[in-house]
């Protein structure tokens, strides 16, 4: 980006004055360099920077032919200002001056910048033309600005000269040390490897200017890993240094790399990363048995496929160099023996291939041998990579059980055979040299509903009672055989399975008991359906199901039955004209026979709906119900509303007897004693404490105030005698003289808290001027008292108002009851 600046007739010539500050001025070889204020006069300097200045002649041609046209002088093209970045000095720096040839020093001129950072980071005296920078920059951010200077009128704001561009560039210093962006780094070498052998690459990257000076320059060195590693200084490329590292000896290195600017000069800035190396595995070790000869030993009661013993090879190498894999190569028990690898714990293991006797042969010897699959060629020459052993197993005597001659047995037995019907016989015998005898049994796990017995002695099987094939064609069960008198209790067992022959003891059946469907205008002579048969029992190869209509329909007018004789039978409409207004449903029954031996039968029934259909003989409906509800009602709907009605019937007749049972009179105004009456009403009482402060019971019964009456208010923990009271009360015993003794009792009680309770009693006391409140006194006096005073006490007295108001000869006549 340049700026242009040319002269015109009518305006003169801008002058920029570019000043230098500190270092900034090396870098403007082109233009000198001076500190303090430098000027650049377009008129009296030719030499321009090279690349960027260019001289530009303008001819003026005249408005008129013939006018003399004038050569325009020569206008200067600026090319880039330098200010040098991270100055922190008191003053801002002068970046550079503005003058223009009509600028007389009389003020008359002002100077004006815009563009990038102009008034915030750039401003310019607009007297002077002075360009100052405010604040520090840097390269990193913003490595240049792009400016536009002007000269105006001061008064008109007029330009006048055109607007010139200019470019300030941020000169680099070396303020940014090298960075490893991309660390820690990992990296992986196989050991072994040669000096020299490449591990990785680190790069570091430096913010500063690169074209400017060493700043960006970088060198690389190692601080930590020596003499394992090196690195190029240019490159960054570790390298190994030693030869011959082991990984069995020494897996992980930590390496430290430093990239230092100014090409590894002193004053340079530097920057580390660390570098993990892990030395990768190679085939490098054979494998090796820590025994040379191993002892084991075997139970001749041992089965096969049974471990005998197991043995590995250490190979320090890892993953597949360190696998081993084993084999017999030698031994006279190769017969008898068999060698197979766990994947876990790659541990050879010695298996029975076959079994062993002690009384045959008590000794076996075996060699193996283990080698590794995977050899690596550059290390040929450290093997041979693979080793030897000898094993010795020894074979132990055992007391063992009996064995069956058989591994497994099958027999057969008709089915629906008598109790006692002999299926098979299983033996088995005594291996050891005393031959004990051996004793059967049948496990009750394996025939839990006892189908079968053994006997002990000779292993017969016998049924205990008839089977059914149609339930269950096969029995599995267990025979477990037991040395008698053996110090080896343990059983041998062996399956048996019975096969239950099959026998014809099943009538056969319709294969489905679909009804068929016909439309009344079904023609004569067409086939309605074709029906077959099913059986329980199992079908000969040339058996077959045969099908006839029974005696009693055999000359029906309405269908006949043709069999196919290939199990299916078809049945055929002889008439036309059926209607389901006349019959709607028709039963055919038909006999089937299965030909077995002995043959069975039976006789199994076609229902046959008539139906209504288009003329298509599609069926449109098979229920008569439409013909006889002429109002469209289904039978659902009627027994919907029926149950409606009923419900609605019930609640009325509830409702009426709850409104009687409401109606009927509180008192009962018969001979009976209205003591012995509760009368319940909704009207609130006085309280809880009228019903469970005391025991009305006891104040309707003086006599029963000798017994013995728990404490309600706790529960005593011991259980005291009772206390002999006084002599019994007569009927008309004084409530005070009662609530007193009751009392007395209390404060002598040892099971009373340690506390007063107050129990609350309908008894004012004697100088109570309300008297009792109970209404059981008034049935014993004669007095006739008023009771209307009752309808001032308000709404919880206005059932006792109603009750005891209004006297009536009913009253007076209870009254004379209870006297009597």
């Amino acid at each position: 980006m340049t700026m242009l600046i040319t002269k015109r007739q009518s305006l003169g010539l801008l002058r920029a004055v570019l000043v230098l500050v500190g270092v900034s001025a090396l870098c403007s070889g082109a233009l000198g360099t001076r500190r303090g204020n430098a000027s650049l006069d377009q008129r009296s300097h030719r030499h321009r920077h090279p690349g960027h200045a260019s001289l530009h002649r303008h001819r003026q041609r005249a408005g008129k032919e013939g006018q003399v046209l004038h050569r325009s002088k020569r206008g200067w093209v600026w090319n880039q200002f330098f200010v040098i970045e991270e100055y922190t000095g008191p003053d801002p720096v002068l970046v550079g001056r503005l003058h223009s040839d009509v600028d007389s020093g009389d003020g008359n001129i002002k100077y004006i910048l815009s563009g990038e950072g102009a008034g915030t980071i750039f401003v310019i005296d607009d007297k002077t033309g002075n360009i100052h920078a405010t604040k520090t920059l840097d390269r990193e951010e913003q490595a240049q600005y792009t400016l536009t200077a002007q000269a105006v009128a001061r008064d008109t704001n007029k330009p006048l000269e055109p607007p010139s561009e200019f470019i300030v560039k941020v000169q680099d210093i070396n303020d940014n040390p090298p960075e490893f962006l991309h660390g820690p780094y990992y990296a992986r070498v196989p050991e072994m490897s040669n000096v020299g052998t490449s591990v990785m690459q680190v790069t570091a990257t430096d913010a500063d200017d690169p074209t400017y000076g060493n700043s960006a320059r970088l060198v690389y060195s190692i601080l930590q890993g020596q003499p394992y590693f090196s690195v190029e200084p240019q490159t960054g490329i570790i390298r190994t240094a030693l030869p011959n590292m082991d990984r069995e000896a020494r897996q992980d290195y930590d390496v430290v790399i430093q990239a230092k600017d100014m090409g590894g000069h002193m004053g340079g800035l530097s920057g580390t990363t660390e570098v993990k190396i892990t030395l990768t595995d190679v085939n490098d070790n054979p494998p090796k048995f820590p025994q040379s000869v191993y002892s084991m030993s075997v139970s001749e009661d041992k089965e096969m496929g049974e471990e005998v013993g197991r043995l590995k090879a250490k190979d320090p190498d890892m993953g597949d160099n360190g696998l081993v894999s084993y084999r017999l190569i030698d031994g006279d028990g190769l017969g008898s023996f068999e060698l197979s690898t766990d994947s876990e714990t790659r541990e050879a293991v010695i298996k029975l291939k076959k079994k062993v006797d002690f009384e045959t042969k008590r000794s076996y010897t075996l060699k193996v041998e283990g080698s590794n699959p995977h050899i690596d060629p550059h290390y040929l020459a450290w093997g041979p990579y693979k080793d030897e052993a000898t094993i010795k197993i020894t074979v132990e005597d055992a007391d063992e059980p009996p064995v069956f001659i058989a591994p497994s047995y099958t027999f057969e037995v008709v089915e629906n055979a008598p109790e006692g019907t002999m299926v098979g016989r299983v033996h088995a015998k005594d291996t050891d040299i005393t031959n004990n005898p051996v004793r059967y049994m049948i496990p009750r796990y394996t025939d839990i509903e006892q189908f079968f017995a053994i006997n002990p002695e000779d292993g017969m099987i016998v049924t205990k009672r008839p089977l059914d094939r149609e339930s269950q064609a096969w029995h599995n069960i267990s025979v477990s055989a037991t040395e008698i008198g053996g110090q080896h209790q343990d059983t041998t067992k062996v399956r048996v399975n019975i096969k239950v022959k099959d026998v014809n003891d099943n009538p056969p059946d319709f294969a489905t008991n679909n009804e068929v469907l016909m439309c009344e205008t079904v023609p004569p002579g067409k086939v309605i359906e074709t029906v077959s048969a099913v059986d329980k029992d199992e079908m000969g190869h040339r058996q077959h199901f045969t099908f006839s209509l029974t005696a009693e329909v055999a000359h029906n007018n309405n269908f006949s039955l043709k069999d196919n004789r290939d199990s299916t039978a078809s049945i055929y409409v002889l008439r036309k004209g059926f209607s389901r207004l006349t019959q709607d449903v028709y039963y055919l029954p038909i006999e089937i026979n299965d030909n077995g031996v002995p043959p069975m039968s039976s006789t199994n029934t076609l229902t046959i709906r008539v139906c209504s259909c288009d003329s298509k003989n599609t069926i449109l409906s098979c229920n008569v119900e439409p013909y006889v509800l002429p109002a469209g009602l289904s039978t659902g709907a009627l027994i919907a509303i029926l149950a409606c009605i009923v419900i609605l019937l019930a609640i009325v007749v509830l409702f009426v007897a709850l409104r009687r049972q409401k109606k009927e009179p509180l008192i009962v105004f018969e001979e009976e004693d209205i003591r012995e009456n509760i009368i319940t009403y909704d009207d609130e009482g006085g309280g809880e404490e009228d019903t469970e402060a005391f025991d009305i019971a006891t104040l309707q019964n003086p006599d029963g105030a000798n017994g013995f009456l728990p404490r309600k208010d706790i529960k005593p923990e011991l259980q005291f005698p009772l206390r002999p009271g006084g002599p019994p009360a007569a009927n008309s015993v004084d409530v005070d003289d009662f609530i007193k003794s009751r009392i007395a009792e209390a404060d002598s009680d040892p099971t009373a808290p340690p506390y007063d309770s107050i129990q609350i009693y309908g008894y004012e006391g004697r100088g109570s001027l309300a008297g009792s409140l109970s209404s059981l006194e008034s049935v014993t006096t004669e007095s006739d008292l008023d009771y209307d005073y009752l309808q001032s006490w308000g709404p919880r007295f206005k059932k006792l108002a109603d009750l005891y108001g209004t006297k009536d000869s009913s009253v007076h006549d209870l009254d004379d009851g209870e006297d009597s």
